[in-house]
């Protein structure tokens, strides 16, 4: 069972990474694929150090407990260890793929774009929604990410054959990237959840939107993550608690509320990317259940060895200090 007390780096994301790679390993072998390069687009559960090499602070992220268990030093990672982009390059044997701001690192086997803090939707939608003086983290969002791989895809191939060739044996992951536009809504907008909702369509546009900008330039298989429970969140745990026990799942402790609008956003992508497979046959464009994944670790804690507390969901909103930033709203 999730907890509002559960330390965010109690148990990493080693369980959650497990089940998805598990099943996104048998996917790829199951059609005899052998990635030999990974493209990374997204938030804090892929960045391994943009954000940090971006920033002009010492943010959380790059200090102590982060990266203490595996690296033994902070890498810009929002983990005490590894992501699920490190298990799924280790599973494919490629190395940990280099962040895209970390310049002259070999870029053959794969690079990271993923920012913390990324909103799938430009900046400048969120002026005037939030409130005063309130701001999305960063202003590397998708389409600045985008951007980043079209300027580096020069170097990677320079022909259309030579493209071709090179990005059928990539991988492409195009997330998790959604949830920060939901976290500014909620927590430094405070719009209600109908308002919420209807921005849900647009997150989506924007996600596949990016997927078939990627796919014109080129990638042919695409893994694009649903969200995570939000309801399992500490820090949504916090903000809206409640009294009434009838908002909580008992089999999870989590907010019901805000765990089925985390699956009316994942029913909406299905949707739109089984229209994108209609469109572009040739591309292989594979879902990945982050919600279904990591709830069934909510559901059965002790069976992934997480004990009783259970552990939070949303890196880079558990922490005291992330909690307090996120409250200033």
């Amino acid at each position: 069972m999730f907890s509002k007390s559960s330390p965010p780096l109690h148990m990493k994301l080693q369980m959650l990474t497990f089940i998805l790679v598990f099943s996104i390993f048998h996917i790829s072998h199951s059609t005899q694929l052998n990635y030999t390069s990974i493209f990374s687009f997204g938030d804090s559960l892929a960045d391994t150090g943009n954000a940090l090499i971006h920033s002009k602070s010492n943010p959380v992220f790059g200090r102590l407990p982060y990266g203490m268990t595996y690296f033994m030093h902070p890498t810009g990672r929002c983990s005490d260890g590894r992501l699920i982009v490190d298990f799924l390059a280790s599973a494919f044997g490629l190395p940990f793929l280099p962040p895209y701001l970390a310049h002259g690192q070999n870029i053959r086997q794969g690079v990271n774009f993923a920012v913390v803090g990324a909103t799938a939707l430009d900046p400048a939608f969120f002026q005037g929604l939030l409130a005063d003086g309130a701001f999305p983290f960063t202003n590397l969002s998708l389409s600045t990410q985008l951007r980043w791989f079209e300027e580096l895809k020069p170097s990677l191939c320079n022909t259309t054959t030579a493209c071709a060739g090179y990005f059928s044996k990539s991988l492409f992951l195009v997330g998790e990237i959604g949830g920060n536009d939901y976290n500014y809504f909620f927590l430094l907008g405070g719009k209600s959840l109908e308002e919420v909702k209807s921005y849900v369509p647009k997150v989506v546009g924007a996600i596949v939107a990016a997927s078939e900008r990627l796919i014109k330039n080129g990638a042919v298989n695409l893994l694009v993550p649903g969200n995570l429970p939000f309801g399992c969140s500490s820090v949504y745990l916090t903000v809206f608690n409640s009294p009434n026990k009838e908002e909580y799942d008992p089999t999870t402790g989590c907010l019901k509320w805000l765990n089925a609008f985390a699956k009316y956003h994942d029913a909406l992508l299905r949707r739109a990317l089984d229209e994108l497979r209609r469109k572009y046959p040739r591309a292989r464009i594979m879902y990945a259940d982050y919600y279904g994944a990591s709830i069934q670790i909510g559901r059965s804690p002790q069976r992934f060895g997480s004990g009783e507390e259970g552990f939070d969901l949303t890196p880079g909103l558990g922490t005291d200090e992330s909690f307090h930033s996120w409250g200033k709203a």
